[in-house]
This record gives structure tokens, sequence and C-alpha cells, in this order.
């Protein structure tokens, strides 16, 4: 099996292990009244099951987008930076314009 196959896998495992624990203790604390919710009604059973699955899709994703965050590349060893060239930038000259007072200008309308 491929690295990142065996990766991913792991990963989300792990990640569907802390929403379980995650949604375990969300019912052993009663949070929101969810365990008497559940136990009580004829459902409940899929209402957890929905609160572990979409549980566990954010905790799966996280985890497997910090695993691949932790990655380390080994193959940066040369140096980085470019050459530090400098580069030249001409310096801003003024050009002068003259303006003639007695003529109308293009944007004035005439009446």
């Amino acid at each position: 099996m491929p690295k990142l196959i065996r990766l991913y896998i792991t990963h989300v495992a792990i990640g569907f292990g802390i929403a379980a624990l995650f949604v375990g203790m969300l019912l052993w604390f009663d949070i929101a009244n969810l365990w008497h919710l559940i136990s009580t009604s004829d459902k409940g059973w899929l209402a957890l099951l929905v609160l572990w699955v979409a549980n566990g899709i954010v905790f799966a994703g996280v985890q497997f987008g910090i695993a691949v965050m932790r990655i380390k590349d080994d193959d940066d060893d040369e140096p980085r930076g470019g050459h530090r060239q400098r580069i030249m930038q001409p310096a801003p000259q003024l050009i002068p314009v003259r303006v003639d007072a007695g003529r109308p200008r293009n944007f004035t309308r005439k009446r």
C-alpha cells in the first residue's frame, strides 16, 4: 500500500476515534440534555450515528491536515533566496508642461 494512502487511513481512523471520544463526552456530561434525547427516542441510535459521523468527518479532516503539514521535505538542502542582485530603478523626474490660460479646456462645455 502506498505511504500516502496508509497515512490517510491511519489519520482518518484517529480522527474518528477522537470523534467517538468527543460524542461520548457530550453524552456523559449531558450537554444540551443530549443523553435524555437520545436515550428516550426510538430513533436515538440514528441521531447518535449521524452525530458521530459528522464529527468524525470534521476531526478526521483536521487530523489529516495536521499530519500533512507536519511532513518534512529533506530535499531542501541547497541555499534559497536568489542571487540578491540589485535592481536599477530610475529616479522620478519632473516634466515641465505649458498651460495656456486663455484657451478653454477640452472638458468644459460651451453653452
